[in-house]
């Protein structure tokens, strides 16, 4: 069976930067599991991955565009620390989900300085180059109620 839209996959995976950096990785964990054709990848990752069967082995580079987008300065703004009421502490590091005209947006401080504090609100893969390995473990149908929620339930998926 191969991966295609509205077949559920399950991967060992591990994601590294051009340099070698490593991102992210399912060993030691569970592998991950995903239901083709509902985003639930990056772009990049999940047409490369079409076509697959259990057992195949995949080296693949994702571009930014088909990842996380490219990093946008106009993403990254100065605001008071008076927005930021009921923290008591905001430091660089901290994350933050604010509402943006798309919806909740997740945003990163990069700076406290005086009484302002940067912010970006780019995601923090934004702008990078993927390298990711992945082997197959296996390709299944999905179920008529993954499909409707447009997610893989039970093992290595959301359970509700």
């Amino acid at each position: 069976m191969q991966i295609e839209k509205n077949k559920v996959a399950v991967i060992d995976y591990s994601v590294k930067t051009a340099e070698g950096q490593m991102i992210d990785t399912s060993e030691g964990t569970e592998p991950l599991a995903f239901l083709c054709g509902f985003h639930n990848i990056v772009p990049g990752l999940e047409s490369a991955l079409v076509g697959k069967s259990e057992g195949d082995q995949v080296e693949v580079v994702v571009n930014p565009d088909e990842a996380y987008g490219q990093y946008n300065q106009e993403m990254v703004k100065e605001v008071p620390l008076s927005a930021f009421q009921g923290v008591e502490k905001v430091e660089e590091g901290m994350q933050f989900q604010a509402e943006s005209p798309n919806g909740p947006q997740l945003i990163t401080v990069t700076k406290v300085e005086n009484e302002m504090v940067t912010v970006d609100g780019n995601h923090p893969l934004a702008g990078i180059e993927l390298h990711f390995d992945v082997t197959v473990k296996q390709v299944r149908d999905a179920s008529e109620e993954e499909i409707a929620h447009g997610h893989v339930h039970g093992e290595g998926g959301h359970h509700h």
